[in-house]
């Protein structure tokens, strides 16, 4: 599975302005992304008045309706990352600051609960990111996990680090996750694992038996991650949430990212999956 994340929430617009904002653009960019020949989209929404990450319901409606529309098959995997984030005054850290964003599981997944896509994230624990700290108690992983299971949305278990892992393995022995569970590696980033050959391979090795996994790096270890994730076996995952450079210098498209990670993999004589391989290979349950 070669998926696409088109946007992210992170404060990129103000280094690329390719990067989309508005439903409209984000719903354009997935659509490049398909018709680029990746398998999946992983979709954020942004506050299109100021660029900045957001979730609400109404412009993930927009986005999904737009591609929906479309007729393009893409698997869609709406993030259920917001909601969880925690901002401290400097002087104070009993004082939560402006920009401080935490939301009930169930208001984390009234997106997933109203469209229905094929996957959804759930961020398997809590972590510095930036000088942010972003919060996923068990407790509400296992409620947002449980609204997944009663829809039939696969969750995607995104992890950070090992003891993310232990985590997400208390939901599947809890028996919140059914079928073969799907994990992604999320290297690079700081706070979490670094995106280095070692540190893949420990973290595959700790997943599991016979889980469905894949890997990213962002930045410049983005294509090199893409290789080593499918020469380990694993799924892969390039876009703009990421990294913003074709190569050093070189700002970049979603589709172009794509089409550089199909390079990749071809050279390597990995094919992607198409969609409909993708929702039969990992168990998905197509609502639409």
């Amino acid at each position: 599975m070669l998926t696409c994340a088109v946007t992210g929430a992170g404060s990129t617009t103000k280094k690329h302005p390719g990067v989309p904002v508005t439903p409209k653009q984000i719903a354009a960019a997935c659509l490049q992304a398909a018709k680029a020949g990746c398998s999946a989209v992983h979709v954020h929404v942004r506050d299109p008045a100021t660029g900045e990450g957001g979730r609400d319901p109404a412009h993930f409606r927009e986005v999904v309706a737009r591609i929906r529309e479309s007729g393009v098959d893409i698997v869609l995997n709406l993030t259920c990352g917001m909601g969880g984030r925690l901002v401290l005054d400097d002087d104070d850290p009993s004082v939560m600051a402006p920009g401080t964003d935490l939301a009930r599981p169930e208001e984390r997944m009234q997106h997933v609960e109203e469209l229905l896509p094929e996957i959804c994230t759930l961020d398997c624990g809590s972590m510095n990111f930036g000088r942010e700290v972003v919060i996923n108690r068990v407790g509400d992983l296992e409620r947002m996990a449980r609204v997944a299971q009663r829809l039939g949305v696969k969750p995607e278990l995104e992890v950070f680090d090992f003891g993310q892992i232990g985590i997400a393995r208390q939901l599947i022995d809890g028996g919140l996750i059914d079928g073969t569970p799907l994990f992604q590696l999320c290297l690079g980033i700081a706070g979490g694992t670094p995106a280095t050959t070692g540190a893949m391979l420990a973290l595959r090795d700790a997943l599991p038996g016979g889980a469905h996994w894949g890997a990213f790096g962002i930045s410049k270890s983005e294509f090199p991650m893409v290789a080593q994730a499918a020469l380990l076996g694993g799924n892969v995952r390039v876009g703009l949430e990421d990294n913003l450079y074709l190569e050093a210098g070189r700002l970049a498209t979603n589709g172009e990212l794509v089409d550089k990670a199909l390079q990749i993999l071809s050279l390597l004589g990995v094919a992607a999956m198409s969609p409909a391989e993708t929702r039969t290979a990992l168990g998905l349950r197509r609502h639409h």
